[in-house]
């Protein structure tokens, strides 16, 4: 990292797929007034582009070799791949199925990682989402959260939102989990000075409210 005060104003909410971190950090943002990014979607987003290229996604070569040749653009509201608005499309079956698959190549997350890292830098901190933010992203980070639940309210969270069996979720989210934490490249894990949240029992709010009065002690909010 070639700035080390970029993590001053900037929360790190890391944790597995279907853990509510995505939705507490949106809010955080929104309670906080602080910039938000969602670089779980970034990863979804290059998935999609190596799908709609009908690459495999684990071909890496193949991927490295077409990475520089899809646009990426992420708004608050949109994520327009190659021109074309992919926002929903990017949380599809298709992408989710292979999107651990891609975020594990070197090459991808090297590429991302450093666009993450500008960002935080241009927007002066934010709140930040996803799997390795606080271990490799933004290690300076002055808040680090390490958002988890037990993978059957996981299961039950994400079957509700798709619409879809239980425990055929719950079975891809174990596949998710193992090949996230077992990457050689950023595996998912707390940073060692992270404060972990289990959100089993918990409401969205409540865990919202945690993580504000953190930052408040942190001195990151008034």
């Amino acid at each position: 990292m070639t700035k080390t005060d970029i993590g001053e104003r900037t929360i790190a909410l890391d944790g597995p797929a279907g853990s509510g971190k995505s939705t507490v950090a949106k809010l955080v943002a929104e309670e906080s007034g602080l910039p938000y990014l969602d670089t779980g979607a970034m990863y979804r987003a290059i998935t999609f582009g190596v799908l709609k290229r009908g690459i495999d996604p684990t071909d890496w070569p193949a991927i490295d070799h077409a990475l520089p040749t899809i646009d990426l653009e992420l708004s608050a509201t949109s994520v327009v791949v190659d021109g074309a608005d992919a926002t929903e499309a990017i949380r599809g079956a298709e992408v989710t199925a292979n999107v651990s698959a891609v975020a594990a190549n070197p090459r991808v997350r090297a590429e991302l990682v450093e666009l993450q890292r500008v960002w935080i830098d241009k927007s002066g901190g934010g709140v930040l989402e996803g799997r390795d933010i606080g271990t490799v992203v933004v290690p300076t980070a002055a808040l680090k959260i390490f958002v988890t639940a037990s993978v059957r309210e996981r299961a039950r969270r994400r079957a509700l939102e798709i619409d879809a069996n239980i425990d055929k979720v719950e079975a891809d989210l174990l596949r998710r989990d193992k090949l996230d934490s077992e990457r050689e490249e950023s595996p998912l894990r707390p940073a060692s000075d992270a404060v972990t949240l289990d959100t089993t029992e918990h409401t969205i709010a409540e865990v919202v409210a945690i993580v504000i009065n953190l930052a408040r002690d942190r001195g990151l909010l008034q």
